[in-house]
């Protein structure tokens, strides 16, 4: 994978070597829209603070990464992102959840985040993968790199360029080191969406 033409929002230290990046997560950074109102029913801006390390992407494609996030925090997490705007995003992480464990989570934004979490994996590392054909994206995860189980099927209204990338996030911690490895990123359509291939 050539980095060179990649660029930053929320720009980080960032240490590459061939294909694994690692990236330094800065405290309280987080990417999420709330849907809880204030008491005069008004919206939070949206936390869009974050480091993503991305390229654009036109057309439908398949973006896979393996991620070791070194969770340290709650909801400490590496994850691959699709994001057009600050309220229109996707992202699947690989999370230290709420409950104690580490979780495959995805989130989809469109104005307002929602935040789903998926199965809980004992594992200091995983694969994330996600798909997109027209608007409609599948996202998927693996623990061997080769066998890939679905975690969510969504539309996003995105434009047909979009930035896809890397994430790192520690909303409520420390921060700490990401790392980023496999890399590969495929223009091409998937027959089958739900099975990401």
């Amino acid at each position: 994978m050539d980095f060179k033409q990649w660029k930053w929002i929320n720009e980080s230290r960032a240490e590459i070597t061939g294909n694994t990046i690692t990236i330094d997560t800065p405290a309280k950074k987080d990417w999420f829209c709330s849907p809880i109102p204030d008491e005069n029913g008004n919206l939070a801006a949206p936390a869009a603070n974050a480091p993503f390390f991305y390229t654009e992407v036109k057309g439908d494609f398949v973006f896979r990464v393996k991620v070791e996030p070194k969770h340290q925090d709650v909801y400490d997490a590496a994850t691959v992102m699709v994001i057009e705007n600050e309220r229109l995003w996707a992202k699947l992480a690989f999370e230290a959840s709420d409950f104690g464990t580490t979780a495959v989570v995805c989130v989809v934004t469109n104005e307002v985040s929602d935040d789903a979490n998926g199965c809980d994996v004992a594992s200091d590392h995983m694969w994330l993968k996600i798909c997109r054909v027209g608007n409609v994206f599948s996202t998927h995860y693996s623990l061997d790199g080769v066998h890939y189980h679905m975690v969510r099927f969504f539309r996003l209204p995105v434009k047909e360029t979009v930035k896809v990338g890397l994430g790192a996030q520690a909303p409520l911690g420390n921060g700490g080191k990401r790392v980023f490895s496999d890399i590969k990123l495929e223009h091409k359509t998937v027959k089958n969406l739900r099975a990401g291939e």
